[in-house]
């Protein structure tokens, strides 16, 4: 289906329609907010009646200190239930990562492996590749040459310098030349 595109003008006034209604409920929730501040503040919080003598401003210190131990107790209760909630969040988001499959993986270390072992390994127990590489060469029969006969028939090369050597050598190097 082909949806249709929304001129640029209807997209602009719909984002204002939209961020003045969340203005709105922005500003409403801050009202809230106010109001339960001071109803809690009532509730909490009386009108300090300032005492007249020592005695009652002693009694309003022990009261005060009362109160702040019993406030003190509740938020190292929350403090330690923060923290233990933490503890259990982390090992949950450690449980999750091991669940995904999203950890970091370790450096692998080289191993030698002949071609035989490596394709066994890849391919299973099932196929047995023999990686024999001078089976598939092709057979070439070897052609002897003449000049290798040749050379091959002149013998041993001490043999040929003593005939050359003195008068008799020479005689036999220019004869043939000619």
């Amino acid at each position: 289906m082909s949806e249709k595109k929304m001129s640029s003008s209807r997209k602009h006034q719909l984002k204002s329609l939209m961020l003045s209604i969340a203005k709105g409920l922005l500003e409403e929730e801050e009202r809230e907010r106010e109001r339960d501040r001071a109803r809690y503040m009532a509730e909490n919080c009386p009108a300090p009646s300032m005492p007249r003598t020592m005695q009652d401003l002693q009694d309003l210190c022990k009261e005060i200190h009362k109160k702040i131990d019993v406030i003190d107790e509740e938020r190292y209760d929350l403090a330690l239930k923060v923290s233990k909630s933490d503890k259990e969040i982390e090992d949950l988001k450690i449980k999750v990562q091991d669940l995904m499959g999203k950890f970091k993986k370790p450096v692998l270390k080289k191993v030698r492996m002949s071609a035989d072992a490596m394709l066994k390994a890849l391919l299973g127990s099932k196929h047995t590749v023999n990686l024999d590489l001078r089976a598939n060469l092709k057979q070439v029969k070897k052609e002897v040459k003449e000049e290798d006969k040749e050379l091959r028939d002149v013998g041993d090369w001490r043999k040929n310098i003593e005939d050359k050597s003195g008068m008799d050598g020479r005689k036999k190097m220019f004869e043939a030349e000619a």
